[in-house]
């Protein structure tokens, strides 16, 4: 990430499936998506620190540790 750059800007979407939770995250830098599943119980900071998880762990097998944020 370039300095000056807001760090890890990321677009939470969830829709309730039946006892579930879809939830599609999507990093605005690279338009790099993930869609995983959460309980209907889990609270909004836990979804969001998952989806910011699953995201490095994909941008770093796609782009290598350059992507990765320390």
């Amino acid at each position: 990430m370039q300095s000056g750059m807001p760090e890890d800007e990321i677009i939470v979407e969830t829709q309730r499936v039946g006892d579930i939770l879809r939830v599609a995250a999507v990093d605005v830098a690279t338009g790099t998506e993930v869609v995983f599943q959460a309980p209907v119980s889990a609270s909004r900071a836990s979804i969001n620190r998952l989806a910011a998880s699953k995201l490095r762990y994909v941008m770093r097998k796609l782009y290598g540790d350059a992507a990765s944020n320390p």
